[in-house]
């Protein structure tokens, strides 16, 4: 159902409506150069718990597009929503979804006194407030290398905004259909767009940008603010999205890996989003991927209230691991064959304030770690970290290692990698918000032993796999990271298979002579467990 809403100024505009009558108002805002078709598929997304509204903008779609540039400056557009929200929902609140220069006009909107009370929380995806914008590009004037690096990424992502204010050409390269291809080449996610929209979309541009941007206001809001911020949006870095805790006092920020046009490339993510937000403002509780999204100061504050998946967590690298993401504020969900040990683990991590589930888990056994994948996903959702850390050492020469041996230890080694990356990275693709894995892989890959070929044959696979699956996981903003360590702590098992006295008591010597190496090394777990925080941190390929 399409209706008509006329602004303070009389310009009309085309309101569509979808989704749930009774269910809570959600009022999508398009950006430039599309009209409120790019909310479609968000639309459906929503329309079983929402009632979803959407309008043509003014110069776009079906709505009334005056000409010249002053008719489109911000305060008006802020009386056109007004209009909008005051129409379809008069009584109660409404929950703002807005795109590109959508997000601009609403970023206006919530922080004036307009729409003050009227607006219940805020998604906002590539576009930030112009003011903002305009004291951030000042914070970055200075002589600060990664102040001055994200000045220049921004300035170099902002080249078309000074060419949209020159009279006439920019009209001429849309009715050529030259801006048309041009903006497909930045994002292969742009639609063609009508060239009128195009065209009387340039006020937007020639009315706001460079008032606010050199004379920004200090603009301020306290209602719920998400930014969903495109990795590799080609015209708004994410610095200048996400650096404005200073302007909202109850900020989200969240990462999804894709381009700027994220509504149409990934509609379900969006609305999952949007949703997640809508539902806590409504009263329920906050689910933990908001919790994670809060924006938060001080070391590694990145990994508060993230959701890490650890294998053999029982003791050594895997319990360090666990005990340094506890100390950061993650949630653990830890697995081990060795139930005694893995309990130890849990009650360590508890101690230092985390949550952490344990479950006895075979890495080998597929049916158990299907199971396991599944009891993470419906009880947690989908990890933002898979530490890949069990695995067994075999201290036998090849001609002393057993079929058995070596099914045992590629079953353990391997094929236990394989599991959690194919289950988990499934899980995060479906999310859509990226993650991190980590295969402990080892030195041994690197460096044959004649003691240990089972053993470094099946790291050098995890090795070779993790750089692989690097390749295939980067579009999806998945890291994957392989981590050798040369001599560290470590629990060799003791061969599988028929030993006679002889070879047992000489298998117990090289294990004992091996142990006795890493005491001298004494480069304990936790020092391996600082490695792979510090890994993830820089998304490194290996450590």
């Amino acid at each position: 159902m399409v209706l008509r809403v006329k602004s303070e100024d009389g310009i009309s505009l085309a309101v569509a409506e979808a989704g749930t009558p009774d269910g809570p108002t959600v009022v999508c805002v398009h950006g430039y150069p599309d009209n409120r078709s790019l909310w479609d598929p968000v639309a459906d997304a929503l329309g079983d718990r929402y009632r979803v509204i959407s309008y043509d903008v003014r110069g776009a779609g079906e709505s009334d597009k005056p000409r010249g540039h002053h008719p489109y400056h911000l305060d008006l557009l802020e009386a056109d929503l007004a209009a909008v929200v005051g129409e379809v929902s008069p009584d109660r609140p409404v929950h703002l979804l807005a795109h590109d220069w959508g997000a601009i006009q609403s970023w206006h909107a919530v922080t004036g006194e307009r729409l003050r009370g009227r607006i219940a929380s805020f998604t906002s995806i590539s576009g930030p407030c112009l003011d903002h914008a305009g004291f951030w590009l000042r914070s970055r004037l200075r002589p600060w290398p990664r102040a001055l690096r994200e000045l220049a990424r921004q300035l170099a992502h902002s080249l078309y905004i000074a060419w949209f204010q020159l009279p006439g050409l920019p009209e001429l390269a849309w009715r050529t259909g030259v801006g048309a291809r041009a903006m497909r080449r930045l994002d292969s996610t742009a639609a063609e767009p009508a060239v009128p929209d195009a065209v009387h979309g340039l006020g937007l541009y020639r009315a706001n940008m460079l008032p606010r941007l050199l004379r920004p206001e200090s603009r301020r809001t306290d209602i719920p603010v998400q930014v969903l911020a495109p990795t590799e949006d080609a015209f708004v870095g994410t610095a200048l999205q996400t650096s404005i805790a200073r302007w909202a006092s109850d900020l989200r920020v969240r990462e999804i890996p894709g381009g700027h046009w994220l509504p149409r490339q990934k509609p379900h993510v969006i609305a999952r989003c949007a949703a997640e937000l809508i539902e806590h403002v409504e009263g329920g509780d906050e689910p933990r991927s908001l919790r994670r999204a809060r924006v938060r100061t001080g070391k590694h504050a990145r990994f508060a209230e993230q959701l890490v998946v650890i294998t053999g967590a029982g003791n050594g690298i895997g319990r360090a691991t666990a005990l340094a993401f506890a100390e950061m504020g993650a949630e653990l969900a830890l697995t081990d064959v060795d139930e005694v040990s893995l309990r130890r683990t849990a009650e360590l991590a508890k101690r230092l304030g985390a949550q952490a589930t344990v479950s006895v888990v075979d890495v080998a056994d597929t049916d158990a770690m299907t199971r396991f994948a599944e009891q993470v996903r419906g009880t947690h959702g989908a990890p933002d970290i898979v530490v890949n850390n069990a695995g067994i050492g075999l201290v036998r020469s090849f001609r002393e290692t057993t079929p058995a041996d070596w099914e045992r230890i590629i079953d353990v080694n391997l094929w236990g990698v394989i599991y959690g990356c194919r289950f988990f990275a499934q899980q995060m693709r479906e999310r859509g918000e990226g993650g991190h894995i980590v295969n402990i892989a080892s030195a041994a890959a690197y460096r044959p032993s004649k003691r240990m070929p089972a053993y470094a044959t099946t790291k050098s696979a995890v090795l070779m796999l993790s750089e692989c699956l690097r390749a295939e996981l980067a579009a999806d903003g998945i890291g994957v990271t392989a981590i050798c360590p040369a001599v560290a702590y470590a629990s060799f098992t003791a061969p599988s298979g028929e030993l006679d006295a002889g070879d047992a008591g000489e298998e117990k010597t090289r294990q004992r002579a091996l142990s006795s190496a890493y005491r001298r090394r004494d480069y304990q777990p936790e020092r391996v467990a600082e490695q792979i925080v510090r890994a993830i941190e820089r998304n490194a390929a290996i450590a």
